[in-house]
């Protein structure tokens, strides 16, 4: 008997130790608001909050940052509903008709998704997800009970923990015992790359659709297998803004419902009842739209559900007190009040919009499987390099894309290449994807020719069409197609060669396979020109690797084909039956080049990150990260490559700096300069100059200066190109085009071009109006054609390759990634 009793008192004990929660001041030891909290002491909180509350919260790890920092969710439910929360789960799925095994259970909770700090130097919402949490757990809080019998809420306290820890540890250790308001203060000047981006310095924020970075691709797995009927995520803009919140400006692109416009409002209504009573300012349907499809509101919109952005004052500049403008002091503690009023008045107008919420994103799924979105049916995807076509499959995989094989040549449709409506011609490879399919909503906005704005002032760029950002042959068709069973082709065993081995060199995998080639030891050449031999034709730029010089690897050529699952052609001689023999001057060898890359205070952080990431997680390839202003003082013997990434460089307006680097190329060095870096060396002398616009003059037109006070946010639209498709006409026959067609889609974000070089090479041009896809203002789109895209200039011993617009933007302009690496691996060798 005494046992029994010993035993229930431990037991009693231990169920009460379970009980304490505690709120976030009480775990941390400060209150929220008077410093930054790190992200493990946040993952901590969140631990301590489902170990005392195990009914009602479960935590769930989907991975990692590239720095090793934990990526969680937390699911919150009544204990009735955690009980089934894997059954609500998979009803959800079965809404959206991506899980099929029965019917839907339409009388399920709706589901609440808050994401915050996806900008790390954002950094108030991370605190307000622990306030959020302990708030809807405390027991003393008796709406949130009534919320949760109908609600699930599930919260990412933070998308970017990398961003955040870089400039949480900054400015913790930067400020003073007396936070300083004045915004003249160190504590409000983050030194560079900043704390917004991630390891690499991609914006997660813009990353949603392509998933490029390790963060992006574990939370949109996660995210998928719930798919929450509403989703918000919270930002922070300059210190003097009133907060935004929903509805959202135009552009809304046309695939969005009249139910998802509708109930955005009625969000911001009850938002507006919490801010009005506060006194609080915040303004509605302006600057912030949903057309580009990889922000964290458009992509769960174009997913179903109800995706909201909030924004709240503050940045990367609001340290823990701000003096404002207007002579009030905006404090951390204000943020975390704002966001924090937003996160449960989302929860609760949910919760009494439940039934509706669910009604309307079944019928929008629905709507998906019976009607299909958009006036095509049917995307037909084709090409003779299965390389190419496995990259796009794999982006539609891990979107929930459905896709199959296709075989059948002679149905019609819109051929994104010539811009006509063309009878099919397959490749060897092809693909479709119908339309009828839970994703349509999305497949359109992936995949239409043509960007259809409601309206041009526009937050990002406005054409991002896959077949375009792939280099893929595709063609747009208005009936459904089918599909065919998508089974994986071998590929075919390397025989063993006694004289050499051929590669093909026409897409960014055959790159990556040539820089791991380089660096195990390898000889490599490619062909200047196209040849035959052993009854076959070979491209440009194919890939020539010989017994001769290679000995000592040569036998682990094959294993290493398999690794990368590539081929190669087993060859007996170099005497071709056409074009030049393998020890012509035609064939070049390969030099494994030392590169480096520009980064610091003068670069783009962003468009730095692009090239970093491309090198160190696609190619695998070393590259030398150098500060541009530490750049007098290299040792310029060991760089072979110099990368120039979008900047503005003070040491190219240094006549000394620019002189040492000019001296550098003439001795054999290679720059690749982009977007603005190109800019400024055509401003200097290394022989190319930026195209020369004709400007109006008030002689001509000389009311051109009377201007409306009222259209004064819009005057500058004419002269704006935000982001826009343009097909270039491309020397092939270069080695910086080696593996292209005679085009190449170009997206632009600023009108640049270059004038025709007589003394160098003009390898991507644009003759005439070549404006494919997105907007571009009137007059800037009078003044892009006529001049160089892409070109080289050879200086000396060495050369410049400089493109006007940036070919691996953002790691989802695909087809320009191949065009990179030929300036790093074959331009100048």
């Amino acid at each position: 008997m005494r046992k029994i009793g010993l035993v229930f008192l431990l037991l009693f004990c231990t169920g009460s130790l379970i009980a304490q929660l505690k709120s976030p001041d009480e775990f941390l030891g400060y209150s929220l608001g008077s410093r930054y909290t790190v992200h493990h002491r946040i993952v901590e909180y969140f631990q301590q909050a489902a170990a005392a509350m195990p009914r009602q919260v479960k935590l769930e790890r989907y991975g990692q940052t590239y720095e090793g920092r934990e990526l969680l969710i937390a699911i919150v439910a009544s204990s009735v509903n955690m009980q089934r929360i894997e059954e609500i789960r998979k009803n959800n799925l079965r809404l959206t008709g991506l899980l099929t095994d029965k019917p839907a259970d339409p009388a399920a909770p709706a589901i609440v998704w808050l994401s915050y700090n996806v900008h790390g130097n954002e950094p108030s919402s991370s605190e307000v997800s622990m306030k959020t949490l302990y708030a809807l757990l405390d027991p003393s809080n008796a709406q949130a009970p009534e919320w949760l019998k109908n609600t699930v809420v599930i919260i990412d306290p933070c998308i970017n923990p990398d961003g955040r820890d870089r400039y949480v540890n900054w400015f913790n250790q930067v400020v003073g015992n007396r936070p300083d308001a004045n915004p003249d203060g160190r504590e409000h000047s983050e030194p560079w790359p900043g704390g917004r981006s991630n390891h690499y310095n991609f914006d997660l924020n813009r990353d949603w659709a392509w998933q490029t970075q390790l963060e992006s691709r574990q939370r949109i797995r996660i995210y998928n297998n719930w798919m929450p009927q509403i989703h918000c995520d919270f930002h922070e803009q300059y210190p003097n803004s009133p907060y935004y919140f929903a509805p959202a400006a135009e552009p809304f692109h046309e695939v969005i419902t009249p139910w998802q416009r509708e109930f955005q409002t009625t969000i911001g209504k009850n938002h507006a009842r919490y801010f009005d009573a506060n006194g609080w300012l915040y303004f509605t349907r302006e600057y912030f739209d949903l057309f580009y499809p990889a922000y964290g509101d458009t992509y769960p919109t174009y997913s179903g559900a109800i995706g909201m952005t909030y924004e709240q004052a503050g940045h990367n500049v609001g340290g823990l007190t701000y003096l404002k403008s207007d002579g009030d002091t905006l404090t951390l503690k204000d943020r975390i009040a704002h966001h924090f009023t937003t996160s449960m008045s989302t929860v609760e107008i949910t919760s009494a919009n439940a039934a509706k919420v669910i009604s309307g994103f079944k019928r929008f799924f629905d709507d998906a499987l019976t009607r299909g979105s958009g006036e095509y049916r049917s995307y037909v995807v084709t090409s003779n390099d299965p390389d190419k076509l496995n990259a796009l499959k794999s982006l539609l995989t891990s979107n929930d894309i459905r896709f199959g094989n296709y075989f059948q040549a002679g149905a019609k449709g819109y051929n994104y290449f010539t811009g006509k409506e063309e009878s099919i011609s397959l490749e060897t490879h092809s693909i479709v994807i119908n339309s009828l399919q839970p994703r349509s909503a999305l497949i359109q906005v992936l995949f239409e020719p043509r960007s259809k704005l409601s309206d041009s002032a526009t937050y990002d760029i406005t054409a991002w069409s896959l077949p375009y950002a792939y280099g893929l042959k595709s063609y747009a068709v208005r009936s459904s197609l089918p599909a065919s069973a998508t089974v994986a082709l071998p590929v075919s065993p390397t025989t063993t060669a006694g004289y050499g081995y051929l590669l093909k060199y026409q897409s960014f995998s055959d790159a990556v396979l040539l820089a791991r080639l380089l660096q195990n030891g390898f000889k490599v050449r490619f062909a200047e020109s196209e040849f035959s031999l052993q009854n076959k034709n070979y491209s440009r730029g194919t890939l020539i690797i010989l017994r001769s010089g290679n000995e000592r690897i040569f036998g682990s050529l094959p294993g290493l084909l398999t690794q990368y699952h590539a081929s190669a052609d087993a060859v007996e001689s170099g005497f071709t039956q056409s074009g030049f023999d393998f020890g012509s001057d035609k064939v070049h060898l390969i030099r494994k080049p030392r590169v480096a890359l520009l980064t610091g205070n003068s670069v783009s952080s962003t468009a730095a990150g692009e090239v970093w990431h491309l090198f160190d997680q696609l190619l695998d390839f070393p590259v030398t990260l150098i500060n541009a202003e530490e750049l007098g003082g290299v040792n310029w013997k060991n760089i072979d490559v110099l990368i120039l990434p979008d900047g503005n460089y003070k040491m190219l307006t240094e006549k000394d700096g620019a002189s040492d680097l000019k001296t550098w190329v003439r001795q054999g060095g290679r720059i690749i300069a982009m977007e603005n870096a190109a800019a400024q060396l055509a401003a200097g002398e290394w022989g190319f100059k930026l195209k020369k616009t004709e400007e109006d003059t008030t002689t001509k037109k000389p009311y051109v200066n009377l201007r409306k006070y009222a259209s004064r946010e819009r005057d500058g639209i004419v002269n704006n190109v935000p982001g826009a498709i343009y097909k270039m006409e491309l020397d092939n026959t270069h080695p910086l085009a080696f593996g292209y067609p005679d085009f190449y889609f170009t997206l632009k974000q600023q009108e640049n071009l270059y004038e025709f070089m007589k003394d160098g090479w003009n390898v991507g041009v644009l003759k005439k109006d070549d404006l494919v896809s997105g907007f571009v203002g009137s007059k800037a789109r009078d003044r892009i054609k006529d001049g160089t895209g892409i070109g080289v200039v050879n200086l000396g011993n060495g050369s410049v390759t400089f493109f006007a617009d940036n070919p691996v933007f953002r790691a989802f302009w695909e087809n320009g990634k191949l065009m990179l690496c030929n300036a790093v691996f074959l331009v100048g060798q």
